[in-house]
C-alpha cells in the first residue's frame, strides 16, 4: 500500500505552483502555431537550454555583480539601473539568446516564421520556470502569485520581441541577405535587453514613481505583446 507522503505533497504544491504559469503561456504559443507544429523533442529540448540558459546566468550574474560592486557603491542612485540592465538583462538575454540559436538555427523544422516565436518563447519560459521553482522554494507560496502575473508574463514579453527578429533573421539567412541577418539578431537581443533592463529598474528602484512607471509598462507591454502574437500567427509565412 503506498501512503501519502505530507513532504512530497508540499513539495508537488511548491512546483506546480511555480511552473503552472509557464505551462498556460507555454500552451497559449502552441496553439497559435497554427499552420504546422513544432515536434515535441524539440519543444522539450528548448525547454531544457532555457533551464541550462538560467544555471549560467546564474554564475554571470554573480560574476557581473562582483566587478560592479567593485567599481561602484550599492548606495549610488544609478546602482540598480546599471544593474538591471548591464548585469541581469544583458546576461540573461544573452544566455537565452545563445541557448536558442545553439539550438534551434540549424533545425530542419526552423521552416517558418511563427517558429522563432515558438522557439524564443520556449526557451525563455524554461528559463522562467527553473527560475520560479528556486524562488517558491526559497521564499514560499507567497511570491507564486505576484511572480504569475508579472515575471513569468515578463519573459514571454521579452521573448516575443526576441522572437519576431528572430524568424525575421532567418528569412534573411534563407534569402541570402547576410548583413539582414546580423541586424534582426541584434534588434531582438537589443529590444529584450531594454524591455528586460527596464522592467528589472523599475522593480528594484521601488519608490512610488517608479512603481507606477511599472504598471504602466506590464499593463502596455503585455497588450502589444499579445496584439504582436496574434498578428504574427496570422501572418506566418515560410522561410
Amino acid at each position: 500500500m503506498i501512503f501519502f507522503n505530507p513532504i512530497m505533497g508540499i513539495l508537488g504544491i511548491y512546483v506546480l505552483a511555480a511552473v503552472l504559469p509557464a505551462f498556460f503561456l507555454l500552451r497559449y504559443i502552441y496553439k497559435m502555431d497554427t499552420i504546422e507544429k513544432e515536434p515535441g523533442y524539440l519543444l522539450w529540448a528548448l525547454l531544457l537550454s532555457g533551464v541550462w540558459a538560467a544555471l549560467a546566468s546564474i554564475v554571470l550574474e554573480s560574476l557581473g555583480s562582483a566587478v560592479l560592486n567593485s567599481t561602484l557603491s550599492s548606495d549610488d542612485p544609478y546602482y540598480h539601473i546599471i544593474f538591471a540592465f548591464l548585469v541581469v538583462a544583458v546576461v540573461e538575454e544573452g544566455t537565452k539568446l545563445f541557448f536558442l540559436k545553439r539550438r534551434s538555427w540549424r533545425d530542419p523544422n526552423f521552416n517558418y516564421m511563427f517558429d522563432g516565436m515558438v522557439y524564443s518563447v520556449f526557451v525563455s519560459l524554461g528559463f522562467a520556470a527553473f527560475e520560479n521553482i528556486k524562488y517558491v522554494f526559497a521564499y514560499g507560496l507567497s511570491v507564486a502569485m505576484p511572480r504569475a502575473l508579472l515575471a513569468v508574463p515578463g519573459h514571454l514579453g521579452f521573448a516575443v520581441f526576441m522572437g519576431i527578429f528572430y524568424g525575421r533573421a532567418k528569412l534573411c539567412e534563407c534569402r541570402g541577405d547576410s548583413f539582414g541577418k546580423k541586424i534582426n539578431m541584434a534588434l531582438g537581443y537589443v529590444f529584450a535587453v531594454f524591455l528586460h533592463g527596464f522592467y528589472d529598474s523599475c522593480c528594484m528602484i521601488g519608490t512610488k514613481e517608479a512603481t507606477a512607471v511599472f504598471v504602466i509598462f506590464v499593463i502596455a507591454m503585455y497588450f502589444i505583446v499579445f496584439h504582436m502574437v496574434k498578428k504574427a500567427s496570422r501572418k506566418d509565412r515560410p522561410v
